[in-house]
């Protein structure tokens, strides 16, 4: 499926203006747009563009996602806080709640902040990398629609939650561990149907235990219908460790719903017994530690980098010269794409196109052209 690229500003200005447009204040589109455009700059197309629409504008348009957001504290001490978010902007709600982490963490030495009644919140890596920015170790969690399989079971009972850390290194790009507790995630199976990939092999399991292959579009159905869920990281049953997998995706769903007490499970599906749609009530925790309250920042990134490049100068795999850290392969997309743009494939260049066309929005598209 041919795509095309799109400038930066253009997207940026674009992705804002339908953002006002559906009633989301100016200053809060501009957060949500950096944190979806952010997932394009390194390389995660499953996260950025590919879910502007469906994931946002739609859930916005359907009444079940509020586009001003309420961000409001409902207890706070001197390293904690737990907010309800009234089901607003996730990004907006994500990026206030790590803020006030590293604030917390820069006057105490750790800051924690968690969250109920939330929404997805895009590219969980963005918000670590806003506290590496200040010098701080970053980590966040969140619970999403129930689609992820427990080890011996079938069934979808959590999401595909997220455990996140970043740590400030003396390179040109920090430690950013950011993936999923399953093998996969929805995002990446809704992206291999908008481009016609197959499932790839042992990431589903259906309800007779077998894992499912075939189109992705069906594949998304079944998860969507209850016939079939995503598989832990280690995939089906213990022999590759799927139980690891399965319980650190149970340590997300507990630290996403147990400390401000919120909804968990196949509540967060998104529907209600009737079968119509209904906000999704996500949890989300961020957490922040000040590397100056301990033996200083500068020793940290410059220990952080010192362990990463001993692994990368360890021997190599025959037919491999490099070994890389996590969040070196995006920051090399970005290295690629900062003068370009975002590559937009044909499904998305409609969806924009109706996005730009409903809300009546003065722009032409270079797939236009």
């Amino acid at each position: 499926m041919p795509k095309v690229v799109l400038d930066w500003k253009t997207a940026a200005d674009f992705v804002t203006d339908a953002f006002v447009g559906v009633g989301v204040p100016r200053e809060d589109a501009e957060i949500c747009t950096d944190v979806l455009l952010e997932s394009d700059r390194r390389g995660i197309e499953s996260h950025g563009c590919n879910r502007f629409k469906p994931i946002y504008i739609d859930r916005i348009n359907d009444g079940i996602q509020n586009p001003v957001t309420n961000f409001e504290i409902v207890k706070e001490t001197e390293t904690t806080a737990v907010v309800d978010g009234h089901d607003g902007m996730g990004q907006v709600i994500g990026y206030k709640s790590m803020k006030l982490a590293i604030e917390k963490a820069k006057k105490y030495g750790m800051g924690m902040v968690v969250v109920r009644n939330s929404c997805h919140y895009g590219i969980a890596g963005y918000y670590p990398t806003m506290a590496c920015k200040e010098g701080c170790i970053g980590i966040t969690g969140t619970n999403a629609r129930p689609s992820v399989a427990p080890t011996f079971g079938v069934e979808g009972m959590f999401g595909t939650n997220p455990l996140t850390i970043g740590i400030p290194t003396d390179e040109e790009f920090d430690f950013l561990i950011d993936c999923a507790t399953s093998i996969t995630q929805n995002g990446k199976i809704e992206y291999y149907a908008r481009i016609g990939e197959p499932v790839h092999p042992g990431t589903m399991i259906d309800l007779n235990g077998n894992p499912v292959e075939g189109d992705a579009g069906e594949a998304l159905k079944a998860i969507r219908n209850g016939t079939a869920a995503l598989t832990t990281l280690g995939g089906i049953g213990e022999a590759l460790g799927g139980y690891k997998g399965y319980g650190y995706a149970m340590v997300v769903e507990l630290l996403s719903a147990v400390l401000q007490d919120g909804i968990y499970g196949k509540d967060l599906n998104g529907k209600n017994e009737k079968g119509e749609k209904i906000p999704y009530h996500l949890g989300h925790f961020f957490i922040a530690i000040d590397t100056n309250h301990f033996l200083g920042e500068e020793l940290c990134r410059k220990k952080a980098g010192d362990i990463i490049r001993s692994v990368r100068a360890s021997k190599k795999a025959p037919g491999c010269d490099h070994i890389f850290s996590a969040g070196e392969k995006e920051w090399n997309v970005w290295q690629e794409r900062k003068d370009s743009g975002v590559p937009i494939n044909e499904a998305v260049q409609k969806e924009m196109s109706k996005v730009r066309d409903d809300l009546k929005l003065n722009y032409v598209f270079p797939w236009e052209k």
